[in-house]
């Protein structure tokens, strides 16, 4: 290893690599797969000096660590659980619940990745371009501000109301909205347009170890408030990075069998869902992202075929991807309000949904463990306790611009300038 506490493996040729901070794949010549890292810790040691995420800093690909890192609340659930005649479930809460000690201000676990990412190229002077449906720009804003940090963000034009927040943004940390009937998908393609510009470089989504990483700190968040893994571990997905997260954590952590991977969707739009069901991994269409009430659980192009992505987890977990419709979701963030206390985001209701159909179906034995990820909370909480600032773009193309070099020499100037494109 060089001064890193760790390496880089490639899980299909099994590539040992020292990290740059930025690497992202394999640069052998085979099939797409993640790089995973390895530690040379072989146990979880919390370090009880540091608070959120960073307390498992050992099994964190990171050279810094930030103050304020956000974390995940677990706790053991007595009314939802007896609702749902489970004995055991867990709740891994991520959002604002300042009542129990969780001030994620902007509502999801996003906030771990955001924090992971920029703690593992801590030094670095490229500006970090990252993509996002709206929840992961937010956390990106709030912890390239903190950090004064350079970032582009790119984000439908139809999700900017999720970046809204109590601060402005920081001057290196600009906002490129995508309208004219643009995606998360579009939003990708374009940020990977960009990265590819000097000065630039791309946060990678799930090809990055440290999101990845920064995710997987729920699991090791919750192995030790519960004391061992979970027999279930249900989740919202749009990618399925959380969820492959989740179940790397648990691999090494040493679990076996691993927490059996229930991944959830809307059924309105359900890329992961399809893919799962089908044999080629074919994701949806455009028009069942554009009208779906949950733009997050549409990314159209998810690593499900991926070395390590989400086939590979499903099948080492005996997992599985379900689909729920609007209405189990609406019922499922009125019976956690009732039964918990705090509104949770539509997406992390999903997961709701299918939990509830599953222990009422007796799929899963009143004494087995469960954990249950809300992946985000309190928004609405959050908005009766702040007063938020819109998000304000620096630059804003229509689907069809982002598509030209134009729009690119634009975004470099603006960049470049320090000021509007």
């Amino acid at each position: 290893m060089n001064d890193r506490h760790y390496a880089l493996r490639c899980t299909a040729c099994e590539r040992r690599y020292d990290d740059d901070g930025c690497l992202l794949t394999c640069p052998a010549p085979h099939e797409p797969a993640y790089l995973r890292t390895e530690y040379a810790a072989m146990s979880l040691r919390p370090c009880p000096q540091e608070r959120g995420l960073f307390r498992y800093r050992e099994w964190l690909p990171i050279r810094e660590v930030s103050p304020d890192a956000p974390g995940t609340l677990v706790y053991r659930s007595a009314e939802l659980g007896r609702r749902l005649g489970l004995g055991q479930l867990w709740i891994a809460f991520h959002g604002y619940w300042p009542d129990r000690g969780a001030f994620a201000e902007t509502g999801t676990f996003k906030e771990l990745e955001a924090a992971a990412v920029l703690g593992r190229r801590a030094g670095r002077q490229e500006t970090l371009v990252v993509s996002s449906a709206g929840n992961t720009a937010a956390a990106f804003a709030a912890a390239g501000s903190r950090s004064s940090t350079p970032c582009l963000l790119v984000v439908p034009e139809t999700m900017l109301g999720r970046l809204s927040a109590r601060e402005r943004r920081h001057p290196h940390v600009r906002l490129i909205s995508l309208g004219g009937g643009a995606d998360y998908t579009d939003a990708i393609a374009f940020a990977g347009r960009l990265a590819a510009l000097p000065g630039f470089e791309a946060e990678g989504g799930g090809w990055n170890v440290a999101r990845r990483d920064g995710l997987a700190t729920v699991m090791l968040a919750a192995y030790e408030a519960i004391g061992r893994t979970p027999d279930h571990y249900f989740q919202a997905v749009g990618s399925g990075v959380g969820a492959i997260a989740a179940h790397e954590a648990a691999v090494r952590l040493g679990a076996d069998p691993p927490p059996r991977l229930v991944l959830c969707q809307n059924d309105s739009c359900a890329p992961l869902y399809r893919a799962w069901l089908s044999a080629d991994g074919a994701a949806d269409d455009r028009e069942r992202a554009r009208t779906s009430s949950t733009p997050e659980l549409t990314n159209r192009q998810p690593p499900y075929l991926v070395r390590g992505g989400v086939r590979d987890a499903l099948k080492e977990s005996g997992g599985v991807v379900t689909a729920s419709g609007d209405a189990a979701a609406t019922e499922a963030m009125e019976l956690f309000l009732t039964c918990e206390g705090i509104d949770i985001e539509r997406p992390a209701a999903f997961a709701l949904a299918a939990l509830r159909e599953e222990a009422e179906g007796g799929l899963i034995p009143r004494d087995a463990v469960v954990l249950l990820n809300v992946t985000g909370g309190g928004r609405e909480r959050f908005r009766r306790d702040h007063r938020l600032l819109p998000a304000a773009p620096d630059l804003r193309l229509t689907r069809e611009q982002a598509l030209r070099d134009e729009a690119l020499e634009r975004v470099h100037h603006m960049c470049e300038s320090g000021g509007q494109a």
